[in-house]
């Protein structure tokens, strides 16, 4: 045990728009795991997988693990996050293992990310006195070469005595591989199985439990500190190389580092004003889901975390979206992170490999196009099966991709960045694409798993990809077919306008001829398709309102009446409710856009991390966590809202809506 050093600030809990009373205040209440009520139920149930809530996410930009509240790292992938998992009792509790240091007497905590980073501190509190566990992936200076991998976690001290029980259960490939433990002596092990390695030091000596486990109890008093590091190694490395344990006075200087390196990059936030703090968090949680050797941005840190507990709506969102770079672009660069959105926009290109024939809604994190989707034999959180790894949809039509791409490089042209030859024939390739294709049914944006439909976003996604043709053609100088495209584009408003609205109910609908409603119209505005203030667009508003609210959040779709293919219901889809928000503001209506808003801000956890989904019966979040999608849409909706609060404030990126092309 070692003097501690300085202790690292803590940052005090994001919470938006803390100083109103609303509807959402019941959302949140149910939302924080510290909540009773939460606990009763957990209890009652006799189910073992902690709330959803209960996780927080570390990251070093290119592993993630999720961390729960009292101590146990229950999901981490090394040394990638599509990598199999070395602790992943997240998805099966007796089989997937997990890294856990917590109290041995009965305790309180409480947990906050250091200021501006993705470095957690939770403090624990007995009778005995009081500790505080640091937990980060750590990050160099320089975090896009980043090749160190390891997970490093701090006890230290901070009055009294407080007992600890350390126990390590490593698991590899999702819990199938149990390790080969061998001991190199100074408190070094070594753990190896299949083509996977961990490096494990610490300040106590570990103890075997069994031939698998390792297991410590030890003591803090203040001032003292216990680390422990697990770095990611090839078994080729361990059995080669002389193996030595880490100085405490590096394992100090690496964590400094690494909280620097956070502080340093949440420091660029540009957006001020009432919604700052929780802007912060969310831009810190998209970089911590970005990959930095490639740009790409993950939808979520997890797979299979299901839309309904026991369930089967479980999918694998460790992948990297072709729409979500449209989202970044939009979000990001409003809020002064333009080099996160431009290497995002960058790695889509790259992978799209410059032909609109090969196009995939989806890839890896290095650009990988082979997303094959296999069920694992394992329990599943809260018994939810299948688990999946991979994802069947990476090869499916949804043709909102062609408005999203040509959307991302209308946005970065108004930016100052125009298309260079070669990519200008790609865009070129994508907009014939979308005109040879828009009479097509899609699986859309919800990816769905039945018939493919009519969908109406996913047309006037194919009006977005002629219309930005045509613009970026005219303000580059560009040849294009204009007639023909131009005709084109006419003919699919008038399809959209002809069957995908219903005049009695004064609403678009989900699909051609169908009645049902669907979220993702919201989204209609943002690409110049109809203006937020059209009346017909107020009546979509006002009909998703009315037909997908549940319990002040909204459903993307209502999946009793959509066929998806699926079957099952989920929560509400965080994402959408953050879309409405946006609208609203956009709508100029502000007492209405901060109650959705809030609705939606009250389901985050206490450490401001949303998931994909809101279970309002239940009180808790649901699908991937955290979610990628439900940051950006955060971010988009904070700054519509600040923009009609504080209409002085200038926006780091042009004016969507003065650059418009109305087809």
């Amino acid at each position: 045990m070692t003097k501690a050093r300085k202790a690292p600030r803590k940052l005090k809990p994001s919470r938006i728009g803390q100083g109103r009373r609303g509807p959402h205040a019941k959302l949140r209440q149910a939302a924080d795991p510290r909540n009773s009520s939460v606990s009763t139920r957990m209890a009652s149930s006799g189910s073992e997988y902690p709330p959803i809530a209960n996780y927080a996410l570390i990251s070093d930009c290119h592993s993630m693990a999720l961390v729960e509240r009292n101590g146990s790292i229950d999901w981490c992938c090394m040394p990638r996050v599509d990598s199999a998992s070395c602790f992943g009792r997240l998805v099966d509790w007796e089989h997937g293992g997990c890294c856990s240091i917590a109290p041995v007497e009965r305790h309180s905590s409480v947990r906050s990310y250091i200021e501006g980073t993705m470095v957690l501190s939770t403090i624990f509190s007995s009778r005995g006195g009081e500790a505080r566990l640091i937990d980060c992936l750590v990050i160099g200076e320089d975090a896009a070469s980043n090749t160190r991998c390891q997970l490093l976690r701090v006890v230290e001290g901070v009055r009294g005595k407080v007992d600890f029980q350390l126990d390590l259960e490593i698991r590899f490939d999702y819990g199938e591989v149990k390790p080969w433990l061998r001991y190199h002596g100074q408190h070094l092990y070594s753990a190896l199985g299949g083509s996977n390695g961990l490096l494990i030091a610490s300040d106590v000596e570990l103890d075997r439990r069994g031939r698998h486990d390792l297991t410590r109890r030890f003591s803090v008093r203040a001032q003292e500190r216990i680390r422990l590091s697990i770095e990611y190694m090839t078994p080729t490395r361990l059995t080669s190389t002389h193996l030595e344990s880490p100085k405490p006075q590096d394992l100090d200087s690496r964590l400094d580092e690494t909280i620097k390196w956070w502080q340093g990059w949440s420091a660029q936030v540009s957006l001020e004003g009432t919604y700052r703090p929780g802007v912060v968090r969310s831009a810190i949680v998209l970089k911590a889901l970005s990959q930095n050797r490639s740009g790409a941005i993950v939808a979520a840190a997890t797979t299979s975390l299901p839309e309904t507990p026991g369930g089967s709506r479980n999918w694998d969102y460790r992948y990297s979206w072709i729409r979500d770079s449209s989202f970044s672009v939009r979000s990001l660069t409003a809020v002064g992170c333009d080099r996160e959105a431009d290497s995002f926009r960058q790695f889509i290109q790259r992978s799209a490999a410059g032909s609109a024939e090969d196009l995939q809604v989806m890839y890896g994190v290095e650009g990988e196009r082979r997303l094959n989707e296999i069920e694992l034999a394992l329990e599943g959180y809260r018994g939810s099966q299948p688990v999946r790894v991979g994802n069947a949809a990476a090869t499916q039509l949804q043709m909102d991709s062609y408005g999203e791409l040509l959307e991302l490089s209308w946005r970065w042209h108004l930016r100052g960045h125009s298309p260079d030859d070669d990519y200008w024939r790609f865009l070129y390739d994508l907009v014939e694409m979308a005109i040879d294709r828009w009479q097509q049914p899609d699986q859309g944006i919800w990816e769905t798993r039945g018939e493919p439909q009519h969908f109406v976003h996913s047309k006037v996604m194919c009006w977005a990809a002629v219309d930005r043709g045509l613009k970026l053609g005219e303000q580059c100088l560009r040849k294009v077919p204009e007639q023909r495209w131009r005709r084109a584009r006419a003919q699919i408003r008038k399809a959209v306008e002809q069957d995908g609205y219903d005049p009695k109910r004064r609403t678009f609908v989900q699909a051609f001829g169908s009645p049902n409603l669907d979220a993702a119209l919201l989204l209609l505005p943002s690409v110049g398709f109809v203006d937020y203030h059209d009346d017909r667009m107020l009546g979509t508003v006002a009909a998703i309102r009315t037909e997908l609210d549940e319990g002040g959040l909204i459903l993307r779709y209502q999946t009793e009446k959509t066929a998806d293919g699926v079957g099952g219901k989920e929560g509400s889809f965080l994402a959408c409710t953050f879309w409405l928000a946006e609208c609203l503001a956009h709508q100029g209506r502000l007492e209405d856009a901060l109650d959705a808003f809030e609705r939606a801000l009250g389901t985050s956890n206490d450490l401001g991390l949303f998931a994909e989904e809101y279970d309002t019966h239940a009180g808790e979040m649901r699908g991937n966590f955290p979610q990628g999608l439900t940051h950006l849409s955060h971010i988009a909706a904070a700054v519509a809202l600040t923009e009609l609060q504080m209409p002085s404030v200038e926006s780091n990126s042009p004016s969507q809506d003065s650059a418009m092309i109305r087809g």
